[in-house]
């Protein structure tokens, strides 16, 4: 099946590549050096008694073969009836295939019907069923991997730009959860949860529409500082004497790992983005109340000089 899959994929980059979309009636009239290719959008795709073709693709309607096709043939929403000879596969995923009394079909047929082989027909390969199920949950993976994968690069891009950007930052953060773990998970929560619904409310309102939609659009950024500084937490934890960059490392490789495995990819995500959030907020507050604030006291007046400073 993987096999029909490529076949299919191969002719819908047939039709980009050599541009052979046409109308349905064009197509099927084309002269035979330029019907190497036939790919057709509606209609009806057909390949003349004597006439040989490569590959046959057509998104809406029937195939008729009387002639010889060297590839496959491929119909997205159509049948296909072959009484002259397909050399490889022939697709049909929303449609029937016949092998009518004098056709013959050398490879695989993949279609939601059985096939029809008639009398003298040959079907010299096997028939697969196409199942849109399983394509849905193939697309299902093949998404789930390309998010992770485009998560993965865009946080490890994140974590090591702040840790050449701030390296005193990850002790910093990690300082703070260690020492107030209850108001960083607090605060944590607070913001990972407060911001989206602080957005909706101001989007009810015509004066905090821009606000809204502004922040809504930035919570993809500010979650993913989240996540990478919960990366930095966990790398300080695990390996405390390394460096910034190493410790991220290992929190973040950790993190990527877990993010395979299904519910608990989801669990460690929001864990890490609430940990980075809190930890950021407290760690701010921290630096922020150790600056010293300056007073508007009058200085006291000097007071005398001592002995040792008036002696000769």
């Amino acid at each position: 099946m993987m096999h029909s899959f490529t076949r299919l994929g191969f002719m819908a980059a047939a039709a980009a590549l050599f541009g052979l979309v046409s109308a349905p009636a064009v197509a099927a009239q084309a002269d035979e050096d330029q019907r190497d290719n036939v790919v057709v959008l509606t209609g009806r795709a057909e390949i003349r008694e004597n006439e040989s073709v490569d590959h046959v693709f057509i998104a809406d309607g029937p195939v008729v073969v009387d002639g010889t096709v060297r590839d496959g043939v491929v119909a997205l929403n159509g049948d296909v009836l072959v009484r002259g000879v397909v050399e490889d596969e022939v697709v049909a995923l929303d449609g029937r295939v016949v092998v009518a009394d004098t056709g013959q079909v050398q490879g695989d047929v993949l279609s939601r019907h059985r096939p029809v082989v008639e009398g003298g027909g040959r079907l010299d390969g096997d028939w697969e069923r196409w199942d849109p199920r399983a394509w849905s949950r193939a697309s299902a993976i093949f998404t789930r991997v390309a998010i992770w994968v485009a998560f993965t690069i865009s946080t490890l891009i994140l974590g090591l730009v702040l840790a050449l950007l701030a390296p005193r930052a990850p002790d910093a953060v990690y300082e703070a959860t260690r020492a107030r773990t209850g108001a960083v998970v607090g605060w944590g929560l607070v913001l990972a949860i407060g911001l989206p619904l602080a957005a909706v409310l101001l989007m009810a309102t015509v004066i905090g529409l821009p606000l809204g939609l502004g922040t809504l659009f930035a919570l993809g950024l500010v979650y993913g500082i989240g996540y990478t500084t919960g990366a930095w937490v966990l790398g300080r934890t695990v390996a405390p004497r390394r460096s910034a960059i190493v410790s991220f490392l290992a929190g973040w490789g950790i993190l990527r790992i877990v993010a395979l495995i299904p519910v608990l990819g989801g669990l460690s995500w929001f864990a890490a983005v609430v940990v980075g959030l809190g930890a950021i907020a407290i760690a701010a507050y921290r630096t922020r109340s150790r600056v010293p604030v300056p007073t508007s006291e009058e200085p006291s007046p000097p007071g005398p000089p001592s002995p040792a400073e008036t002696a000769p």
